[in-house]
Protein backbone atom coordinates (compact mmCIF):
# COMPACT_ATOMS: atom_id res chain seq x y z
CA UNK A 1 0.00 0.00 0.00
CA UNK A 2 2.82 2.66 0.79
CA UNK A 3 4.58 1.42 -2.13
CA UNK A 4 1.66 2.53 -4.53
CA UNK A 5 0.74 5.83 -2.68
CA UNK A 6 4.64 6.49 -3.01
CA UNK A 7 4.27 6.08 -6.78
CA UNK A 8 1.24 7.81 -6.97
CA UNK A 9 2.77 10.75 -5.22
CA UNK A 10 5.30 10.83 -7.53
CA UNK A 11 3.20 10.82 -10.80
CA UNK A 12 0.95 13.60 -9.33
CA UNK A 13 4.06 15.68 -8.80
CA UNK A 14 5.75 14.78 -12.28
CA UNK A 15 2.69 15.88 -13.60
CA UNK A 16 1.82 19.18 -11.91
CA UNK A 17 5.44 20.64 -12.44
CA UNK A 18 5.07 19.79 -16.11
CA UNK A 19 1.94 21.55 -16.20
CA UNK A 20 2.93 24.46 -14.72
CA UNK A 21 5.89 25.05 -17.48
CA UNK A 22 5.73 27.22 -20.42
CA UNK A 23 7.68 28.24 -23.49
CA UNK A 24 9.36 30.96 -23.01
CA UNK A 25 8.83 33.77 -25.86
CA UNK A 26 11.39 35.73 -25.08
CA UNK A 27 15.02 34.39 -26.75
CA UNK A 28 18.77 35.90 -26.79
CA UNK A 29 20.48 36.58 -29.37
CA UNK A 30 23.70 34.72 -30.11
CA UNK A 31 26.72 36.47 -31.66
CA UNK A 32 27.83 35.31 -35.10
CA UNK A 33 30.78 36.30 -37.25
CA UNK A 34 30.56 39.58 -39.48
CA UNK A 35 28.74 41.30 -36.94
CA UNK A 36 25.61 39.09 -37.85
CA UNK A 37 22.99 37.57 -35.10
CA UNK A 38 20.81 34.77 -34.88
CA UNK A 39 17.79 34.11 -32.44
CA UNK A 40 15.16 31.13 -32.50
CA UNK A 41 12.08 31.86 -31.25
CA UNK A 42 8.73 29.50 -30.88
CA UNK A 43 4.82 30.11 -31.27
CA UNK A 44 1.81 28.38 -31.29
CA UNK A 45 1.29 29.66 -35.20
CA UNK A 46 3.99 30.55 -37.66
CA UNK A 47 3.13 34.16 -37.42
CA UNK A 48 3.62 34.27 -33.32
CA UNK A 49 7.10 32.19 -33.61
CA UNK A 50 7.94 34.95 -36.45
CA UNK A 51 7.10 37.79 -34.41
CA UNK A 52 8.29 36.42 -31.30
CA UNK A 53 11.88 36.51 -33.21
CA UNK A 54 11.69 39.53 -34.55
CA UNK A 55 10.58 41.38 -31.39
CA UNK A 56 13.98 39.29 -30.24
CA UNK A 57 16.27 41.15 -33.02
CA UNK A 58 14.91 43.96 -32.56
CA UNK A 59 15.21 43.94 -28.22
CA UNK A 60 19.38 42.87 -29.78
CA UNK A 61 19.71 46.02 -31.41
CA UNK A 62 18.34 48.29 -29.26
CA UNK A 63 16.65 51.78 -29.97
CA UNK A 64 19.31 53.61 -32.28
CA UNK A 65 19.58 50.06 -34.55
CA UNK A 66 17.21 47.89 -36.67
CA UNK A 67 17.40 44.80 -37.82
CA UNK A 68 18.58 43.98 -41.00
CA UNK A 69 17.39 40.00 -42.24
CA UNK A 70 20.04 38.47 -43.48
CA UNK A 71 18.16 34.62 -43.60
CA UNK A 72 14.82 33.16 -42.31
CA UNK A 73 14.40 29.67 -41.41
CA UNK A 74 10.94 28.44 -40.33
CA UNK A 75 9.92 24.94 -39.29
CA UNK A 76 6.91 23.09 -38.33
CA UNK A 77 7.54 21.18 -34.97
CA UNK A 78 3.89 20.25 -34.30
CA UNK A 79 2.77 17.31 -31.99
CA UNK A 80 2.31 15.29 -35.45
CA UNK A 81 5.52 16.49 -37.14
CA UNK A 82 6.59 13.17 -39.04
CA UNK A 83 3.39 11.76 -39.34
CA UNK A 84 1.60 14.05 -40.91
CA UNK A 85 2.49 17.26 -43.06
CA UNK A 86 1.99 20.63 -41.73
CA UNK A 87 -1.70 21.52 -43.35
CA UNK A 88 -2.93 17.92 -42.57
CA UNK A 89 -1.91 18.65 -38.53
CA UNK A 90 -3.68 21.97 -38.62
CA UNK A 91 -6.57 20.57 -39.97
CA UNK A 92 -6.97 17.95 -37.67
CA UNK A 93 -6.24 20.23 -34.85
CA UNK A 94 -9.02 22.17 -36.25
CA UNK A 95 -11.03 19.09 -36.21
CA UNK A 96 -9.74 18.66 -32.59
CA UNK A 97 -10.75 22.17 -31.49
CA UNK A 98 -14.53 21.55 -33.39
CA UNK A 99 -15.27 17.88 -31.05
CA UNK A 100 -13.66 19.79 -27.78
CA UNK A 101 -16.04 22.45 -28.23
CA UNK A 102 -18.75 19.98 -28.78
CA UNK A 103 -17.65 17.73 -25.82
CA UNK A 104 -17.06 20.90 -23.37
CA UNK A 105 -13.58 19.54 -23.15
CA UNK A 106 -10.20 21.82 -24.24
CA UNK A 107 -10.17 19.57 -27.29
CA UNK A 108 -6.42 21.09 -28.63
CA UNK A 109 -3.64 19.84 -29.54
CA UNK A 110 -1.67 22.38 -30.36
CA UNK A 111 1.58 23.34 -28.34
CA UNK A 112 3.28 26.78 -27.83
CA UNK A 113 6.46 25.94 -29.51
CA UNK A 114 4.63 23.70 -32.83
CA UNK A 115 6.55 26.75 -34.73
CA UNK A 116 9.95 27.52 -34.69
CA UNK A 117 11.55 30.50 -37.04
CA UNK A 118 15.28 31.02 -36.62
CA UNK A 119 16.34 34.89 -38.01
CA UNK A 120 20.39 36.00 -39.11
CA UNK A 121 20.60 38.95 -39.19
CA UNK A 122 22.86 42.33 -38.54
CA UNK A 123 21.96 45.75 -36.76
CA UNK A 124 22.02 49.19 -38.84
CA UNK A 125 22.30 52.27 -37.14
CA UNK A 126 19.04 54.76 -37.81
Amino acid sequence: MKKTYAVVTALSAAILMTACTSTPTKTLAVQKPNNQYEVTAVGKTSIAAKNNAIAAANSTCGKNASPIVVDEKQEYNGVLKGVVDEKTGQMIQAAAGVLGTITGNSGSISKDDDYQTVLTFTCQAK
